[in-house]
């Protein structure tokens, strides 16, 4: 058995080859709902800010940072041609009508500044808790939508046909840019 050191410095790639993998599901309008096997609407928009990471060969980072809401991503994708992950995504998630923003960190899956839609705020003593077990809903719903697409990852990733189909199609993305 692996222990804790050794497993996370042998597959801490995971989380930047996924946040990868959903930008590039994003960019080429894959459908996410069928992908979570859900009844909802399920949307992804890269949203203000993406950082791509590139080690180079003396032991060095390279780190670009894009943000902003109208910032272009061309410099991110020249990164990902030179062999770049991305580390760190701002997505917009968007539920049927409820409408998510967060940052996603590929190392550690931590997500920061989750903004979930807005309840209605009330005073009265007894109806805080049902405020409180409302906002609890919306954090689980996308921690819901953040696994199961991470389960999908996985499971793509380590397909038998991963090589030829997977990532293949990933590698196609970035070449097209």
């Amino acid at each position: 058995m692996l222990d804790i050191a050794t497993a996370y410095n042998k597959y801490k790639f995971l989380g930047n080859d996924f946040l990868t993998w959903i930008w590039f599901l994003i960019e080429t309008d894959q459908k996410i709902s069928p992908l979570l096997k859900t009844k909802d609407v399920v949307t992804l928009d890269v949203g203000n800010s993406i950082v791509l990471e590139n080690k180079l060969g003396d032991k060095s980072k390279e780190k670009i940072t894009i943000k902003g809401d109208q910032a272009g991503l061309e410099e991110g994708t020249t990164a990902l041609k030179k062999g770049a992950w991305v580390t760190q995504i701002n997505l917009t998630c968007k539920i049927n009508e409820d409408k998510y923003k967060f940052t996603i960190k590929g190392e550690s899956f931590n997500i920061t500044g989750l903004k979930t839609p807005k309840t209605e705020l009330s005073k009265k003593e007894d109806e805080i808790e049902g405020l409180v077990l409302e906002k609890s809903f919306f954090c689980f719903k996308i921690f819901e939508v953040i696994d199961t697409l991470f389960l999908k990852y996985l499971e793509q990733r380590t397909a038998d046909d991963w090589n030829n189909k997977g990532l293949q199609d990933v590698k196609n993305w970035i070449g097209s840019f």
